[in-house]
């Protein structure tokens, strides 16, 4: 996870004009954006299952539960859990993609992910487990 995160870095400051224009960009930061949610939503299972939860069964209770089982705080639960329709909204195109939202997710999503990094990465030190 910790690539995609870093190219998100790089495209901070894209704009809906340039996503619009460009679809090499719009492809790299859409698909960024959808394996981010698929990747943590995975290792939030893996996570829950550990703890001897109940393994949710879609992308965006999954960060609640990662919160409830102690792998990530609850306001990064709460921050991330939107993530999913975004996901979603991206993976299956359920309707027209609107590329202002897209990019305004990009500078949300390098925080969110870089936090939900370090805050798993604490979390399996203290279970004793190598991150």
């Amino acid at each position: 996870m910790e690539p995609l995160v870093d190219r998100l870095a790089s495209l901070r400051g894209v704009s809906g004009d340039e996503l619009r224009a460009d679809l090499d960009t719009r492809l790299v930061v859409e698909r960024i954006l959808t394996v981010l949610v698929e990747s943590a939503a995975a290792v939030n299972g893996h996570v829950v299952g550990a703890s001897g939860g109940q393994v949710p069964d879609d992308y965006r209770s999954s960060f609640g539960a990662a919160a409830a089982a102690g792998a990530i705080r609850p306001e990064l639960a709460g921050r991330l859990a939107p993530a999913a329709g975004l996901r979603n909204l991206l993976a299956h195109r359920y309707g027209e993609v609107d590329l202002d939202l897209v990019a305004a997710a990009v500078p949300r999503a390098h925080d969110d992910f870089r936090d939900y990094i370090t805050q798993v990465a604490g979390w399996l030190t203290e279970q004793g487990t190598d991150a």
